[in-house]
Formats: structure tokens, sequence, C-alpha cells
């Protein structure tokens, strides 16, 4: 997390939705802002959640009316990419039925917050050939929103991961927003050698006759490091074989996915090869080391996977405050 103003968001009341543990409740809280309902189905995340914030998540969003939801100056959430079952009406708030999106779209018709800020993932810009987007876009549109979009990398906002995202802002169209500009990458160079735990526990190294490590860094001050550097492979290096350098940035990290380095990547970290740790992968999402990780080291691994990255959010709440 970067350090933030208290008094930003002062005063403000923000809804998490799809809240997971809670990333967007980080960001937002960092600034002042009050976190007033919370709704996420998987028992889990919600736990996590819980351990971790005053708020318990309600359960299933679609389940909930939207008039028992507290009023907010701000609904926030990193959404699921549905196909709309009537995609390419154009049809606005209509084709979001039968979608998680429709939820969001029916909170917002009812409650009218000033800000709509959510987050997903790179590819819904082209998922169903672009129809997806641009029924959201007209929905919060239709709905009387001004919305800005845009593709963000976690590594160029001082996180040591490879992880591209799309993120909108809207902003109620009476507020007289006509423009906004998503923040500029601070070029803060990190690796994942900054992220590393001193003395991880319960680390199992990697160990086997089919490592080839074929690559070296000499000149680290020639590289661009933000970004990652595979270094090597195990077996024939397909998706979770794969060994970075830690003076680069790690790749993406998955809720999903095999290999022997799943959900990671494998690092070489003093002439020994590992997945990063649970904390580890907190940190290079942003969360802070007060943060209590799920006991269950595959839910751990599977809920940062899930999470957003919280320095992003920062910086981006950063700047909606500006056209406020």
């Amino acid at each position: 997390m970067i350090q933030a103003d208290k008094s930003l968001f002062n005063g403000y009341k923000f809804i998490d939705l799809f809240a997971g543990i809670g990333g967007f409740h980080l960001a937002l809280n960092s600034f002042g802002a009050e976190c007033v309902f919370a709704s996420e189905w998987d028992k889990e995340a919600t736990q996590t959640y819980s351990e971790n914030f005053s708020s318990v998540p309600e359960g299933d969003i679609t389940l909930i009316d939207e008039k028992d939801i507290p009023q907010h100056d701000i609904i926030c959430g990193g959404f699921p990419c549905q196909a709309f079952s009537v995609a390419g009406n154009q049809k606005g708030f209509d084709d979001t039925r039968g979608t998680l999106f429709f939820d969001i779209a029916r909170i917002i018709n009812y409650h009218r917050p000033k800000i709509v800020f959510l987050e997903n993932v790179k590819n819904i810009e082209k998922h169903n050939d672009g129809k997806t987007i641009e029924i959201i876009l007209n929905t919060l549109d239709e709905l009387g929103y001004v919305v800005f979009h845009k593709v963000l990398n976690s590594s160029n906002y001082g996180l040591p991961q490879n992880r591209e995202r799309i993120y909108f802002v809207g902003y109620r169209k009476d507020l007289g927003v006509k423009k906004f500009s998503f923040p500029k990458p601070p070029n803060t160079i990190v690796s994942i050698k900054d992220i590393l735990e001193n003395e991880p526990t319960n680390v199992k190294f990697i160990d086997r006759p089919d490592i080839n490590i074929y690559k070296t860094f000499s000149n680290l001050f020639d590289l661009t490091y933000n970004r990652p550097l595979q270094i090597g492979k195990v077996n024939k290096g397909g998706q979770g074989e794969r060994i970075y350098d830690v003076n680069g940035h790690g790749i993406t990290l998955s809720a999903y996915g095999g290999g022997i380095g799943a959900k990671t990547g494998l690092f070489l970290i003093n002439d020994k090869i590992r997945k990063l740790t649970p904390r580890e992968c907190a940190r290079v999402q942003g969360f802070p080391d007060t943060f209590i990780i799920n006991k269950k080291i595959n839910q751990a691994y599977k809920q940062f996977g899930n999470s957003v990255s919280v320095n992003v959010l920062q910086y981006i709440l950063k700047e909606i405050h500006k056209y406020l």
C-alpha cells in the first residue's frame, strides 16, 4: 500500500460488491472512506474479509434487495465477466439481465451513488466480440453516469507483478465531470526480491533433474526492471513451469492453473527454486503485513490470485478525488 491521506474521502460511504478479501476496502479505507455494506458469496473469502474488517459481507448479491442496502457515495467491485444474453441489441440496462453486472446496475439505479469504481480482466474489452464492454458502457450512460476506462498494469504502480486489469471510473452526470485522467505511473523501481520474506516457513523447494537454468542477467543496470525475467524452466516450461529472476517482476498471480509453480510461478531465490509464499503474494498485491491471511494455503493462493492490486486502486482514487 502507498501512504494515503485519511482526509481525502473522509465522510464518504462505500459499498463493496464481489468483495473477495477486501482489496477495494483497504484502498478506500486508507483515504478515510467508510464501508457500509459488503457482499461476497465465497465462504472462505468471507471468513478472511471478516477477520480483517469490522464489517461481515452479506452473501449472494443476486438475493439481496437493493432497498436493503444502505445509502452510499461510492459503489465498487471487481465483478465477474459474463456474456450478456441479448448482447448486440445495445439496450443498455435491459441487456444486462441474467448477469451479475445487472446487480450492480440495479443498485446504481436505486441509490444513485456519486462514483462508480469497477475492475475487471483486460480481456473484457474483446469479450463477446466487444459487445460486453459496449453494453456495460451503454448501461452506465443510460443510468446517468459519464464513464472512463483504461487498462493499467500493476507493475507500473509500485508492485512487482505483471498484472494488467481494466478499471472503470464513473461520475454521476450532475456532478459536472467532463474529463478524467487515469494516474500516470510513478516509475517506482521495485522487484520480487523487495517483497521476499526473510525467514519463510513451510516452504517447499523444487529439486528435480529436469530443471534447466539457461539464462543469467549479469548487468542488471541495463535491464528494464518492471517486467518478469525468465531464466529457466522445469520440464517443458509450460504454464507454472517457468523460473524467474527475483530482480525482475512476478507473473500475474492466478487463482487457478497447474504446474509445479501453479498460481505464483517459480523463482530462483538464494540458489534454490520455489514458489512465492502466501505472505509474499499478499505483498505483490499491495496488502500490508498486518493483513490476516487464510490459514488454508490453497485458499490463500486462490484469494490473492482473485484479488485486486491495492496500490493501483489507491493511485486511481487520488485521481478520482481531483475531479470531484
